[in-house]
């Protein structure tokens, strides 16, 4: 966004002179030249792909456009993944042009429209003019054909994706001025934001996404509705609700978009833990709130994704932005003016996975989110007193192939201010890990087994299989914890002995 940065960035406008206003259109019409050069040269590796599908629709006498997000990607000098068009077409006749030009086509959902093509690497969707709105009591959009391109540009979501590019003139449409939003970094909706939030109530999160991926400011009005209307969000899925949260998350400003979220009344809807963590002092007293200090945890996460956790990773930034959220439900007040929140880890990790799956994540993701929340606080005390081996082992297996972000985590919720105790607090991290490290190369730290099996341990004590044999492998895993690899010979030894003293030896 190179092009746009001389006004992308400015805070709230301010009275301006005649002369300063002068300037600033000066700045604005070089940054929209500037934004279509970088446009035809994003646009020039699909162009001959782009033209030759445009003139297979002007062949049959309708209209196609590329439109929305890709535009303003390419306008923005990258290369969009996704190639959405637009096209007074119908449906049925969409198919048929797309099944004679691509390699492949399919229908995407042919109710709203939209029917899918490729042709070699290009993948595109095409869908016919259109609006969308909900019903007040209705969780599914009722879907409108339109016959114009500005009328479709009309009811799109905001004005930065509201530009079009027809083909395969490759002339730039632009009725709602989105061009100049973009070079000035502000977010806008065609209509008023009233009417846009009112036709589909997700765009009110799409809202914070682009604050979060794009650095966009929200125009005052916009965040007015958003405010005002914030409780219509409920009226759509768990499901659109989650991947607009997930994009949130993964954008390269997500604590833009989070605040935006929290500002508008918005996240009190749809994951109302975290507006909850505003009313919480943290045990340090070193940060405004907790709230603030979750955020600051996402923020340091993101600075170390990299390497083993290549980001941007959902699960690393889900667990610091909410590793905290059960403090709310543990807080106690101290004799002397103190704060705790005695196992708030345990209460959190429990909260996450009510709240994750209420919002229609995987299983995998919850279990992944929700035990990093659990294991958050297992290193603190290490720099308090030596951990033996086996408690190594113990940290290393309970985070199993989640130890490389439990890692990431746990140096990112250090916020402190205090530089002695923050190093201190490092050091201690570096030579758990150095630890850790040191035992790997003398066992098999992220396979820890017992030395023996369970049909060894059947075979040995002579029973078949039963929950005796899961009792025993427990006793054995323990052991090789504590002791680390004991060898065949002694495990058996060890095992005998323990099984001298069960009751079920003695029925045996």
């Amino acid at each position: 966004m190179a092009g746009l940065d001389p006004v992308l960035h400015e805070e709230s406008p301010t009275p301006r002179t005649d002369g300063r206003a002068a300037a600033l259109e000066s700045v604005l019409e070089s940054a929209k030249d500037e934004a279509k050069g970088r446009a035809v040269a994003a646009l020039e590796p699909v162009m001959a792909l782009l033209v030759d599908l445009g003139r297979v629709f002007e062949g049959a006498g309708f209209a196609l456009s590329l439109v929305g997000g890709p535009v303003r990607d390419a306008l923005l000098g990258r290369r969009s993944t996704d190639l959405d068009f637009t096209t007074d077409a119908r449906p049925d006749d969409t198919a048929r042009l797309l099944g004679a030009w691509g390699d492949a086509s399919w229908d995407i959902g042919k109710e709203f429209g939209t029917i899918g093509a490729r042709k070699r690497d290009l993948v595109v969707e095409v869908t016919t003019y259109r609006s969308e709105s909900y019903d007040p009591s209705s969780r599914k959009p009722e879907v409108a054909y339109g016959d114009d391109l500005v009328g479709d540009l009309s009811r799109r979501d905001f004005t930065v994706n509201a530009m079009a590019l027809q083909l395969p003139s490759m002339d730039f449409v632009d009725p709602h001025d989105g061009l100049t939003d973009l070079a000035a970094g502000v977010l806008r909706t065609p209509g008023t934001p009233e009417q846009s939030f009112s036709d589909d109530p997700l765009r009110m999160m799409r809202a914070a996404r682009f604050a979060a991926q794009l650095r966009l400011r929200v125009a005052p009005e916009v965040t007015a509705a958003m405010t005002a209307m914030a409780d219509r969000i409920t009226i759509v899925s768990a499901e659109r609700v989650r991947v607009e949260l997930e994009k949130t998350l993964l954008a390269a400003y997500p604590v833009a978009g989070l605040r935006l979220l929290v500002d508008t009344g918005l996240a009190a809807h749809v994951l109302p833990e975290l507006p909850a963590l505003q009313l919480e002092i943290d045990e340090h007293h070193r940060h405004k709130d907790v709230y603030e200090h979750s955020l600051t945890v996402l923020e340091r996460a993101i600075d170390l994704e990299g390497g083993p956790v290549p980001g941007p990773d959902l699960l690393l930034r889900m667990a610091a932005l909410l590793h905290d959220v059960g403090k709310p439900r543990t807080r106690r007040f101290e004799e002397g003016g103190g704060v705790s929140f005695h196992h708030h880890e345990v209460v959190g990790a429990k909260m996450v996975a009510k709240r994750l799956k209420a919002l229609r994540f995987d299983n995998d993701t919850i279990k992944a989110v929700a035990r990093l929340t659990e294991l958050h606080l297992r290193f603190h005390g290490y720099g308090d007193g030596e951990w033996t081996d086996s408690a190594v082992r113990r940290y290393v297996t309970d985070a199993g192939p989640l130890l490389e972000r439990l890692h990431r985590l746990t140096r990112s919720d250090c916020t402190t201010r205090n530089a002695r105790k923050a190093k201190r607090l490092s050091d201690a991290y570096d030579d758990l890990e150095a630890r850790i490290a040191r035992l790997r190369e003398q066992e098999e730290l992220d396979s820890i087994r017992p030395d023996l099996d369970g049909n060894q341990v059947m075979q040995l004590l002579g029973i078949g299989p039963s929950r005796v044999v899961g009792r025993a492998y427990q006793h054995l895993l323990a052991l090789r914890m504590d002791r680390g690899p004991l060898g065949a010979e002694e495990a058996e030894r060890e095992l005998r002995a323990w099984w001298a003293e069960q009751p079920e030896s003695r029925e045996s």
